[in-house]
């Protein structure tokens, strides 16, 4: 568990949530982005939805007795899942959340913490994070990618986030990608980005090609920088395969920046330019000059895109 210092006195403010498979986070917000308080405890992910839910309103509820003198107004929820935007239920989920599918995540926080509660699916949350307050400010529309342990994605446009007509807008792990053949994705499919250039699925990568059990991508990426030519080849697979993805998603949806974020981007150098160079190898001459940047916000993206949403309820 991580806790700030007691936090500076502000008059009003929102609390913040990022609800993910490892880890739970709140925050308190004030309107112009600044976290003035923040807690971050491990999700009881395999205890079931109730302790999920539980877990984070206990996490709002100490935020709030700490924050003296400062009305909090509302609540914004950035989970993992696929979330009805409408709603704030949960339409589906992977296993990391145990029982998280069909839970009221909005009603349920209402209940607890009797305040206006707004919420969206995590990668969403970290794109407006990014929108409104970190490296894509200005621009007027947004495509941000999440590569991590999945491969997630979302467009923002005047600040608003699309989640598409049935919330399920953003799934860029989920197309096909010429570097992933026929092996199995996560959804039961076959081909998939997600398959192959994900950090399980590049740790299985140099798995398949030395037959060398390794603990996760951290180990492979240090194989390479210590100059393993297989696992340098693994780190230029997986930067080209997802820049192929964006080259093709840059050419459908034209936007003004492309800001990549997740922990394989954490990968370095050497990824960053199997990346770029895939995105200006699939992208139509008009678009070569669309910036292609990292994600500035860190672990805060979230909780800032999540506050973002709660201000817009206050309003």
């Amino acid at each position: 568990m991580s806790e700030a210092p007691k936090p500076p006195v502000v008059d009003v403010a929102v609390a913040a949530l990022d609800i993910g498979g490892t880890k739970t986070a709140a925050a308190i917000v004030t309107r112009d982005g600044e976290v003035v308080d923040q807690i971050t405890v491990p999700t009881p992910g395999r205890a079931g939805a109730t302790a999920i839910i539980d877990t984070a309103a206990d996490l709002v509820g100490r935020l709030r007795a700490r924050a003296t003198g400062t009305r909090i107004r509302a609540l914004g929820v950035g989970s993992a899942g696929v979330i009805d935007h409408r709603t704030g239920r949960v339409l589906s989920a992977t296993d990391a959340l145990a029982g998280w599918a069909g839970t009221d995540l909005s009603g349920r926080l209402r209940a607890l913490l009797d305040l206006p509660v707004s919420a969206i699916n995590d990668v969403h949350a970290h794109a407006l994070g990014e929108a409104r307050h970190g490296v894509a400010v200005g621009h007027q529309t947004m495509l941000f990618i999440a590569v991590g342990t999945g491969i997630g994605a979302s467009f923002v446009v005047d600040g608003t986030v699309l989640t598409g007509a049935h919330s399920v807008a953003g799934h860029a792990g989920h197309q096909p990608s010429p570097y992933a053949g026929q092996l199995p994705c996560t959804c039961g499919g076959r081909g998939h980005l997600e398959a192959i250039a994900s950090g399980p699925a590049l740790t299985e990568e140099y798995v398949r090609r030395t037959g060398q059990p390794v603990g996760d991508l951290r180990t492979v990426a240090a194989r390479a920088a210590d100059g393993d030519a297989t696992a340098r080849e693994v780190v230029l697979l997986g930067g080209a395969a997802v820049g192929s993805a964006v080259g093709g998603l840059v050419n459908m949806l034209d936007p003004a920046v492309v800001v990549i974020g997740g922990g394989v981007a954490g990968l370095g150098d050497t990824w960053w330019q199997a990346l770029r160079g895939a995105v200006r190898r699939e992208t139509l001459p008009s678009l070569d000059d669309v910036p292609v940047l990292a994600s500035t916000l860190g672990s805060d993206a979230p909780l800032l895109g999540a506050a973002a949403l709660a201000w817009e309820g206050t309003a």
